[in-house]
């Protein structure tokens, strides 16, 4: 699946507008379904996916993430089982995270201070 979230810290009062731009190409329907996050920060996006993929009867659900943030959460009862690190509220690039298609590719994660990477 992919999805395209935007607006939640744009001041529109906690809401997002989400829109899927790829759907499943498979049933799971009494199938135990994992969701991989990047990071999770207020859980808007993934909350939204939850209620439309429990829609579709899996046998279970449960999110794994890279970073978590679960102070900015403004859902609860999420189900995030796994987490790689909780972060603090910085701003990380590299190994995927990029600020403007920048720094995507460094190996590591490193936190953008201004527009200087630290190592």
């Amino acid at each position: 699946m992919e999805l395209a979230s935007y607006g939640a810290d744009a001041g529109m009062g906690g809401h997002a507008r989400i829109r899927f731009l790829k759907d499943l190409d498979e049933e799971i329907a009494g199938r135990h379904v994992i969701l991989v996050e990047d990071v999770i920060d207020t859980g808007l996006t993934l909350n939204y996916l939850c209620k439309t993929l429990r829609l579709r009867e899996p046998a279970s659900l449960a999110a794994v993430t890279l970073l978590d943030r679960p102070y900015r959460r403004l859902v609860e009862d999420l189900p995030v089982r796994y987490v790689g690190f909780t972060v603090p509220d910085e701003l990380f690039v590299g190994y995927g995270f990029d600020v403007e298609e920048r720094y995507r590719n460094l190996p590591d994660i490193h936190v953008l201070q201004g527009s200087i990477v630290s190592v």
